[in-house]
């Protein structure tokens, strides 16, 4: 059933600093211009709690690529890079994969991946990745707290959600945090 109106959800933010990730996401899932749910998890630890990852798009496409993430990580014995690649291999050669409208933010201690809809992959140089409605918001405030204050990832991604929230109609509801520490 095509209703003709988008659903929208997520604002999804990871940051990488020191051997330290964190991952914020807001709780917000909406239909057209009405609020569905405000409590949504998007945010799940894999790999023995080593890696977290976050999503956005379809539900039921973003989940699907999570659980394949996660099998990729069993495969490369946690290593978040060797998975993301092997997922994004698997994503651009499966006609079904293909079809998935969903991008994942994946961050372990070391790593901030942007994994997206058409099977890329990108490192982020700055080690701060972020997906869904309000990106573009969570991303400007995470880079500038992060240059100009003394914050550790997880509160810069807790602000950085905050942020968004105040700007991105799309962002809202209960805020997630997860935290990898050393």
């Amino acid at each position: 059933m095509n209703s003709g109106l988008e659903l929208h959800s997520t604002t999804v933010i990871g940051i990488v600093r020191n051997g330290r990730a964190a991952m914020a996401a807001d709780g917000q899932v909406t239909f057209g211009d009405t609020v569905l749910k405000s409590s949504a998890r998007k945010i799940r630890k894999l790999y023995s709690n080593t890696v977290l990852v976050g999503f956005s798009g379809t539900g039921a496409d973003a989940f699907a690529l999570v659980e394949r993430l996660e099998e990729k990580l069993e495969s490369a014995r946690g290593n978040l890079p060797r998975a993301a690649v092997d997922l994004a291999r698997e994503w651009r050669a499966d006609k079904y994969l293909r079809e998935l409208e969903a991008f994942l933010a994946a961050v372990d201690r070391e790593h901030a991946l942007l994994i997206g809809g058409a099977g890329e992959i990108v490192e982020a140089e700055d080690g701060i990745v972020a997906v869904g409605s309000g990106h573009p918001y969570a991303i400007a405030a995470a880079r500038a707290l992060d240059g100009h204050t003394r914050m550790g990832p997880a509160r810069i991604a807790l602000e950085s959600i905050k942020i968004a929230s105040g700007i991105c109609i799309y962002t809202g509801g209960e805020i997630q945090l997860e935290v990898l520490d050393q």
